[in-house]
């Protein structure tokens, strides 16, 4: 009964939320201010027992000019909840130029090219599935899992350098550079992405390539320990297919350790889902498969499934309730909440 109580509990609360735009916007003298952002606040329930508070959020704000009619310039900076969860005061803060026949150039903190460019799976409740899930944050998992498929090597670790074309003929690509930091020596990442939005079946695929040298202690996945080998490579590839209200999606993410020093931290993590969307309701089906240590023959690797279904009633165009039900490390949850969006 508890569980029930919790889900109506949220729902009531949501409903009665006030609307606001979907972006704050501003013209400061031919410069250009927008805020965007949401908030979440909920619950989950592991086993179906006692319930505990989970609150999400995100902020980013980007000022922007026109220098002429063909190129931009500007500054980017966000915070959210998985970055002060670490101790960092910034999730992307980076300046950037806009040659807007060519492509942008980006300098500073944020993530690079293969991880911009990646595809995340279908889900529409509020367990922040794609990045850094909140479910292992309340169930602890019992060894190391990889939980995100998108390829990433650090956003505000160290200083980077990205270079990314404006999409050409469905097409788009870009590199990043990537050092001046104590966790690795440097990485270098690529990514591609090719989209198909016309047509009544729309697709699109992407796929990343990342190398980085000298990892020391590099923890940048949340749910594995630091890493310290010789270098680490990555290679990512993900799949969107879309027909009418239905979208199917799947990624792939592979990590490789050169003489890995300490806990193994490297392995395969995949997943696919299912999601479709009904006026204001949408409904998800999410599966992920995570095994870390796989290359490791000296240590038993560890096998992690998740599987979650996931519920979203829009009340507005800024604020939504959401339900999950699902298993991960061998805990089943049932996880509620709401959403503000700005």
């Amino acid at each position: 009964m508890s569980v029930i109580k919790n889900i109506i509990l949220t729902t009531l609360f949501a409903s009665v939320l006030p609307c606001t735009s979907n972006a704050l916007e501003y013209n400061l003298g031919g410069a250009d201010f927008k805020l965007t952002g949401y908030g979440t606040v909920g619950m989950i329930e592991p086993e179906f027992d006692t319930p505990v508070f989970i609150g999400d959020w995100r902020v980013r704000g980007q000022l922007s000019a026109d220098l002429s009619d063909n190129l931009g310039f500007g500054v980017v900076y966000a915070l959210d909840a998985a970055a002060t969860e670490k101790g960092n005061w910034s999730r992307e803060a980076f300046g950037f130029f806009d040659f807007k026949s060519v492509g942008r150039l980006e300098l500073g903190f944020t993530d690079s090219v293969a991880r911009k460019l990646g595809l995340g799976l279908p889900d529409v409740g509020g367990l922040r599935i794609n990045d850094r899930p909140l479910y292992n944050e309340k169930i602890t998992p019992p060894d190391s899992v990889i939980a995100d498929t998108a390829l990433t090597s650090g956003r505000s670790n160290s200083l980077r350098l990205n270079l990314v074309s404006v999409p050409i003929s469905s097409v788009q690509y870009g590199v990043s550079v990537a050092g001046i930091t104590d966790n690795y020596d440097w990485a270098v990442d690529t990514g591609l992405k090719i989209r198909r939005p016309s047509g009544k079946v729309k697709t699109a695929y992407s796929i990343g390539l990342s190398f980085m040298n000298r990892p020391d202690d590099f923890d940048n996945e949340i749910y594995t320990p630091g890493v310290t080998a010789d270098w680490r490579a990555q290679m990512s590839f993900g799949m969107n297919l879309q027909y009418n209200s239905w979208i199917w999606g799947t990624t792939v993410r592979v990590i490789y350790d050169d003489n890995p020093i300490g806990h193994v931290s490297d392995g395969i993590v995949a997943g696919t889902g299912v999601s479709y969307d009904l006026l204001q309701y949408n409904v998800s089906l999410t599966y992920m498969f995570s095994d870390t240590g796989i290359w490791n023959h000296n240590i038993d690797d560890f096998i992690d499934h998740m599987l979650i279904g996931s519920f979203r009633y829009k009340y507005s165009a800024n604020v939504d309730g959401w339900m999950s039900i699902g298993i991960t490390s061998k805990t089943p949850f049932i996880s509620a909440g709401m959403r503000l969006t700005f």
